[in-house]
């Protein structure tokens, strides 16, 4: 089962999207939501990097719920999570 005991987020300006990470016992997996993903949990508050990192801090256990049911253990060294998700 996948566990986001760290707390560390970061903006990919690459990616359009916050980074975040999951812990399956020694397993870590990277994950990523989107910017549109965002704008849709939290419309009203996303219109730069800091502004997106709010919007995840404030929404983390909605992302991390969305997170853990489209992790596969072992499956991939990243996940995306896209707007349909939420």
């Amino acid at each position: 089962m996948i566990d986001f005991p760290n707390q560390s987020r970061s903006y990919d300006q690459t990616r359009h999207a916050v980074r975040f990470w999951g812990h399956d016992s020694a397993l870590e997996a990277s994950f990523f939501i989107s910017e549109d993903a965002l704008r849709r949990i939290e419309p009203n508050g996303c219109a730069s990097a800091s502004g997106f990192l709010s919007a995840f801090d404030s929404n983390r256990d909605l992302i991390c719920a969305a997170a853990a049911k489209i992790y596969v253990r072992g499956s991939r060294g990243s996940y995306d999570l896209v707007a349909a998700n939420f």
